[in-house]
């Protein structure tokens, strides 16, 4: 049971497999000979200084703590990108029964709101991998430390998703709608359904939300296979931040919830 505690460490990335809703199924060519002329997209939903955390329990029992921040931006491919950062560590209590230590960064587009670079450096019990990415969203390639890949224009990577999906418009969406929805993992490009559920107020240390709920549905491969259910709720307003995320286990399931926030880009409108 505690080998499957890891799962909910990945979890807190769950829309780490959404892309864009606007480039759904697009077929675009990749921005090369296009002098820049990427997109532009409104982003209400966060800015650099943005620091998130959140507790990571099964049951009464807290496991993990998860950071997601914005700390500075920086200058990548000509470009000015947010420097993200998300960190999953297992708190000292645990480390005995299973030590982990996650660090994620990507470099995403302050104006396009897509990825430049990917880092992914494991260390969970007696497991590590490094991994790095360089997305050339001029020329189409994903040039990554195992080796060179095609990529669709604005491809996101498992961290810069969650943020792009933090602009969208759900407002529309009825219930059960289904988005399609891609995203570059290791060493392809995987699709991935996201079904919205609905709404729910829901109380967490943080304080009570008005949230509204998705599911991602894994077609094939990519970070989820073969796992469990996975819902997250994220806070009904322009924010849009990810409040709580839940999946099943055999027994029980483990919760990722929201304790603490900071460096907002506006006001928390869904908080009661």
């Amino acid at each position: 049971m505690f080998k499957r505690i890891k799962y909910i460490f990945l979890t807190m990335l769950f829309v780490s497999s959404l892309v864009s809703a606007g480039n759904n199924n697009e077929k675009k060519t990749p921005a090369e000979n296009q002098s820049d002329n990427f997109r532009k997209l409104e982003n209400k939903a966060f800015k650099e200084g943005e620091k998130l955390t959140f507790d990571v329990k099964y049951g009464f029992v807290t496991a993990g703590i998860a950071t997601m921040q914005i700390p500075k931006i920086k200058r990548i491919s000509g470009r000015n990108a947010y420097h993200v950062t998300f960190e999953v560590n297992s708190v000292p209590s645990f480390d005995w029964i299973y030590k982990v230590r996650d660090r994620y960064e990507t470099y995403l587009d302050v104006e396009g709101l897509f990825p430049w670079r990917f880092e992914q450096h494991i260390r969970e019990g007696g497991y590590s991998r490094d991994f790095s990415a360089f997305f050339d969203q001029r020329k189409g390639k994903a040039k990554t430390s195992e080796g060179e890949h095609d990529i669709p224009i604005y491809v996101n990577d498992i961290v810069s998703a969650l943020y792009l999906a933090r602009t969208f418009d759900y407002s529309q969406m009825n219930l059960n709608d289904k988005v399609h929805l891609r995203n570059f993992y290791k060493d392809k490009v995987y699709d991935l359904d996201v079904r919205y559920l609905g709404r729910e107020t829901i109380d967490v240390t943080a304080g009570k939300f008005d949230c509204i709920i998705v599911e991602p549905l894994v077609l094939e491969g990519g970070l989820f296979k073969s796992e469990g259910n996975i819902i997250v709720w994220l806070t009904n307003d322009d924010l849009k931040i990810p409040v709580k995320v839940k999946t099943k286990v055999v027994v029980g399931s483990i919760d990722a919830e929201l304790t603490a926030y900071e460096g907002l880009a506006g006001k928390l409108t869904s908080k009661r």
